[in-house]
């Protein structure tokens, strides 16, 4: 393909993604496919010839469109929101069309300073202390690319530096605390470091929020047993309930265990601090405080695309410390004066994609205004279905909505005191055949959980298309399934009051 092929190409491309936009709201939210669909068209080898680029363009609108889900439809309401935005387009194709590596300032220097200079404007956006500015000197972000890569770097950072201040501990000691509602990102990280990780109970009468109490008490049963804690993965909006852990009371606690790294991870809510009412609930002054690590993804509810993890640490030598490997093929004088940023001694790989060129594209073209608009919006529509839930006489809300996310289920109000209500098993039988005949719909998407035995179903709000009138179908919606899942519901259970 020469420059003026892929000029016609590339026109062509852009037509067709707005094409797909302006028929979005008609689409199916869900693929219609099934699974192995794509061996039936596609060749299980690659071309020994190349092909002409029309009929590969062809093949992807045949082929590849019809199996996916539909994310950004205005009636996704399941996981979390995934950005996906003009601008963001606009930016990755930039930044593939100049492929730069950026594994240190001399290979691309516009790579870095812009990271730089982004990381520290998202940090003020979302109300970040000073220490965690580039421009401190001693704090910093950079991107990364998932929630769990910067919860990886976070314990490896956390691993490191406990080392180095005890130098005895044995590595087969070593504890990750996380809670029973922490993002599946903290078992990974012990499976890859072959490292201990301890759980730790929350309830459902703290809203699924970690006490104090409950980390005090962990700390001094570990240390007695010789085991040596040394980084806490809190949550600002865990996954399932959008559960906030109580910073305030860990505050407290780590004041007498000075070693256990905070890292706090806020994958999904975190955006929501860019609006000032929504720092207190989140926790922002604690976090400023006292947290050593701090995550959120502004690739999902943050009109970011793919992917656009940010990460901040308080003091970015203890992340260069443990990652950091400078053959000399990699030295540069202004990387050995240290007057710049060498990006790849923040993360595990050694090249990086060009992803603040995204981030600044999308934080221009909004502004500050049209971002805190945004996250207003959507926490505004998901109130809307929040208070239709705690309207409804057969379906109520497991935990107060956490910004964006509501968590209901199934739960026939009682007619009198006298009537007998529905025991935990019966009630988990129903709503599961609920979600089974929301699942099967593909008009419509919504995620399942279990908080501490109780099945339960998500409805996240975030897509950019979502109005007023999808939140109010999908409220028709799940009240017409709900009934016809109540009447096709046969208890296999004694119905008790437990």
């Amino acid at each position: 393909m020469d420059i003026e092929q892929f000029r016609k190409a590339g026109y062509q491309a852009i037509d067709r993604i707005c094409d797909y936009y302006y028929s979005l709201q008609n689409r199916p939210v869900i693929s219609k496919v099934e699974p192995g669909y794509l061996k039936q068209h596609l060749p299980l080898t690659a071309p020994e010839k190349g092909e002409d680029f029309q009929v590969i363009a062809d093949d992807y609108q045949k082929f590849i469109v019809p199996g996916l889900t539909h994310w950004q439809h205005p009636s996704f309401f399941g996981y979390f929101p995934t950005a996906c935005t003009f601008e963001g387009i606009i930016a990755e194709l930039y930044a593939t069309s100049t492929s730069n590596p950026g594994f240190n300032w001399t290979s691309s220097p516009a790579c870095t300073e812009l990271e730089a200079l982004v990381m520290d404007w998202a940090a003020q956006l979302l109300g970040l202390s000073a220490a965690f500015l580039n421009s401190s000197g001693i704090g910093g972000g950079s991107l990364q690319t998932t929630a769990s890569d910067s919860a990886l770097i976070s314990v490896v950072a956390a691993r490191s530096l406990y080392q180095q201040t005890h130098p005895d501990a044995k590595l087969e000691d070593l504890v990750i605390y996380t809670t029973t509602q922490t993002h599946s990102l903290g078992l990974k990280a012990g499976l890859v470091l072959g490292l201990s990780v301890r759980a730790l109970e929350v309830k459902s009468e703290d809203r699924f929020s970690l006490k104090g109490e409950t980390l005090r008490i962990a700390l001094e049963e570990d240390e007695k047993q010789g085991k040596k804690p040394f980084i806490l993965i809190a949550t600002v909006g865990t996954t399932s309930s959008g559960a906030i852990d109580n910073l305030p009371e860990i505050k407290a606690v780590v004041k007498d265990h000075p070693s256990l790294w905070i890292h706090v991870d806020a994958a999904w809510a975190g955006v929501a601090m860019s609006c000032p009412e929504n720092r207190e609930k989140c926790f922002l002054n604690e976090i400023n405080e006292f947290a050593n690590s701090f995550c959120t993804n502004f690739h999902k509810w943050g009109l970011v695309n793919f992917d656009a993890s940010t990460l901040w640490v308080r003091n970015r030598k203890h992340l260069t410390d443990a990652l950091d490997v400078t053959p000399p093929f990699l030295r540069s004088t202004h990387g050995d004066a240290g007057t710049v940023i060498d990006y790849r001694n923040w993360h595990l790989a050694l090249g990086r994609r060009f992803r603040s060129l995204k981030l600044w594209f999308v934080l221009r073209s909004f502004g500050a205004e049209g971002f805190r608009a945004y996250i207003r919006r959507t926490i505004a529509l998901n109130q809307q279905f929040a208070d239709f839930i705690a309207t409804s006489d057969i379906l109520s809300l497991v935990t107060p909505p956490s910004l964006a996310l509501s968590v209901f289920r199934i739960e026939p109000k009682r007619n009198s005191p006298d009537q007998v209500a529905l025991s935990t098993e019966s009630l988990n039988s129903l709503n599961r055949l609920f979600y089974g005949r929301i699942s099967a719909r593909d008009d419509i998407l919504l995620t399942q959980t279990v908080l501490n035995g109780v099945h339960c179903i998500r409805f996240a709000v975030g897509a950019a298309r979502t109005e007023s009138s999808h939140i109010q179908a999908a409220c028709d919606l799940l009240h017409t399934e709900a009934k016809l899942a109540i009447e096709a519901w046969e208890p296999t259970t004694t119905e008790d009051s437990k």
